[in-house]
């Protein structure tokens, strides 16, 4: 029994390695961090963030929540039919060809993939390719309360990730506003990948591929399958900073996540509540996103040149400035004690003092704090610092 558990998990690995979903994914963060370092160095001239950090962040931020979710799904023996996984992969592939990242929300893909597997089966539409045959299955019968539950717990993924990881690569860039000037605009995008193992209904495997090894509990022969679940997250901001909008979009995601758990739960009772609550998880996500992308459509921007003194547009990591605790958003009023307002200012305020750099710094709550450092020859140019000011682009 454990012997056949072991080549199972390492039979589900060797066709995880086999999902194209894995590698249009891979491939697809790493052209999100091409771009977003083309647009810096457009902008700022220098790259700020390190081009792989997307890379990185897609596997390194969701491998915990995978684990849990897998680990539940295992568990309660939550079964999902193969057909619903095709259309789950052909769903996600659409969405990152065309480019619509927050369309790839687990309830707006696993909606859909359902959708497809509901319409499958109603209008009895089969396909057949190379070895592999879809025919649509009633997800009433069962499969919807599991699809459902699981479309929980991965939207409660996706809203902590919103919160803790898409900051990451919020990167600013240079918008001309309606009347004329410059300001300061952020944008993130996200695609993470959650590697998880559902349960597949035995036969379903054995008929396309005989030789996929199987293990048996009780009565029920089942299989397993390692899914690369891509989840995306895209925001623009203008009228607030990213550190305090992300974590109100990710409350708002937690929260819906936990209401579609709570719903997916109750389906065990009524199969049709499941259908109901993925419909109605679907529409209010989308909900989400639309509220918080009316919010800024305003000509009132959080980070544009002040006549107070140098706001700051970035910091640069590893940087002097961020080890002073410079934030975005904060203005620079004074450098060893001369007023400045622009970059080349503030470069030549540091040759008055280039061992040590003392700074006056209006913060995000317009109180006045004193910073200091000592400045090394190895040390970022212009201690790390973009600012805000007019810029040719």
């Amino acid at each position: 029994m454990v012997s056949d558990i072991f080549i199972e998990i390492v039979t589900a690995i060797g066709r995880f390695l086999l999902n194209p979903l894995l590698y249009i994914a891979i491939i697809f963060a790493i052209l999100l961090g091409y771009r977003r370092v083309k647009q810096e160095r457009k902008y700022f001239n220098r790259r700020i963030i390190w081009g792989w950090t997307e890379l990185i962040g897609q596997w390194k931020d969701g491998w915990l929540y995978a684990l849990i979710i897998s680990f539940i799904s295992i568990a309660a023996g939550l079964t999902v039919p193969k057909v619903f996984l095709i259309m789950l992969i052909v769903v996600s592939v659409v969405a990152l060809v065309l480019y619509v990242i927050n369309a790839l929300s687990p309830v707006l893909t696993m909606g859909a993939a359902t959708l497809a597997v509901w319409a499958m089966f109603y209008y009895d539409w089969t396909f057949s390719w190379w070895k592999i045959s879809l025919v649509g299955v009633n997800v009433m019968d069962g499969a919807i309360v599991a699809i459902t539950i699981i479309a929980g717990l991965s939207v409660i993924a996706e809203g902590l990730l919103i919160r803790r990881a898409a900051l990451k690569v919020a990167t600013p860039g240079i918008e001309k506003t309606k009347r004329g000037m410059q300001a300061i605009v952020y944008r993130t995008r996200n695609v993470w990948m959650l590697p998880i193992f559902f349960v597949m209904p035995g036969d379903t495997i054995a008929a396309v591929l005989p030789y996929w090894p199987q293990f048996t509990i009780g009565e029920n022969s089942f299989a397993l399958v390692l899914f690369p679940l891509v989840i995306g997250f895209s925001k623009l901001t203008r009228k607030d900073l990213p550190a305090l909008v992300f974590p109100k979009i990710g409350r708002s995601v937690l929260l819906l996540g936990q209401l579609i758990l709570l719903g997916g739960l109750a389906a065990y009772f009524e199969p049709l509540i499941a259908l109901i609550t993925l419909a109605l998880g679907a529409i209010s996500r989308i909900s989400i996103s639309i509220y918080y992308t009316w919010q800024d459509k305003t000509d009132h921007y959080a980070i544009a040149p002040s006549t107070k003194g140098a706001v700051i547009a970035a910091v640069l990591p590893d940087s002097p400035a961020e080890k002073m605790g410079l934030l975005a958003g904060e203005c620079i009023c004074k450098v060893n004690g001369v007023a400045i307002f622009t970059e080349n200012e503030l470069y030549e305020a540091l040759q008055l003092n280039a061992a040590h750099c003392r700074l006056e710094v209006l913060d995000r709550n317009n109180e006045i704090r004193l910073t200091q450092h000592v400045i090394y020859s190895n040390d970022h140019y212009r201690i790390g610092l973009l600012l805000a000011e007019p810029r040719d682009v």
